[in-house]
């Protein structure tokens, strides 16, 4: 028995084997590509793969992506399971309005933060932030219940805002500086100092609302960019999509 969880984000797709459905499970491969090659994942990296007995996805990148990735699985002759925000699943309570349009990926990364956090001690609250071509900054509490979240643009998307609506900043990524003193590094920080702000605001928040400091994660492909210029420690995880996918397919695929 094998277990194929997908991550499906807004740029690649990233994918891990594992010998079984269940967080302690044996990696046995991983990989990633961008969206635009994934048409020959089934001829290319996914062709010397065992395969799954179960694969559980998450997408962002919408329904025409999914289907891309699922012709690529039909050789396999395997039903893919791709998770939907619910009110609850995996210990987690889910406090948004509608429960089933909170998105996937924020749904799993916190799933998995969460019994990560469980995993290291006395339950705590949380903000677990993903920093990707969007970031996330999300609240959870000690009992687990999603208390809400930022939805905040990325640095790319921000530059390329300012590009096309400012003339005369096209310009290369700069450096991180205290006090920039060229337009480059203005752009860079001023993008790292907007997202690690919306942060120490959710910090604050859940800090007043639940009465206690919280565990801070974070994850995400930029997210070992945004860690040096945090205002307070965070834990840097790589996998946290994967972590949560792990704790869903303990109870979705029984032994």
């Amino acid at each position: 028995m094998t277990f194929l969880a997908l991550d499906i984000g807004n740029t690649r797709l990233k994918w891990a084997q594992y010998d079984a459905p269940r967080p302690d499970a044996k990696l046995l491969h991983h990989g990633a590509e961008f969206l635009e090659h994934i048409d020959r994942l089934a001829e290319g990296p996914w062709s010397n793969m065992q395969t799954p007995t179960h694969v559980l996805g998450c997408v962002v990148a919408g329904d025409a992506i999914k289907r891309r990735v699922q012709d690529q699985m039909e050789w396999w002759d395997v039903a893919p399971q791709w998770v939907v925000a619910s009110e609850s699943e995996a210990g987690l309570r889910n406090g948004y309005d509608h429960p089933a349009r909170l998105g996937a990926d924020r749904w799993v990364a916190m799933i998995g933060a969460y019994h990560r956090m469980l995993g290291q001690g006395p339950a705590k609250p949380m903000v677990v932030v993903m920093v990707g071509t969007a970031v996330t900054v999300e609240a959870v509490d000690a009992s687990g219940k999603f208390l809400g979240g930022f939805i905040l643009p990325g640095h790319g998307i921000m530059l390329r805002a300012l590009e096309s609506g400012t003339a005369g900043l096209h310009v290369p990524t700069g450096e991180v500086r205290e006090f920039p003193t060229n337009t480059s590094d203005a752009l860079t920080s001023g993008g790292t100092y907007a997202i690690a702000g919306a942060v120490e605001c959710m910090v604050q928040h859940v800090r007043a609302h639940c009465g206690a400091e919280p565990k801070c994660i974070m994850t995400g492909g930029a997210g070992w960019k945004m860690a040096p210029s945090m205002t307070r420690p965070f834990e840097l995880v790589d996998n946290l999509i994967f972590d949560g996918l792990l704790q869903m397919a303990k109870d979705r695929f029984p032994a």
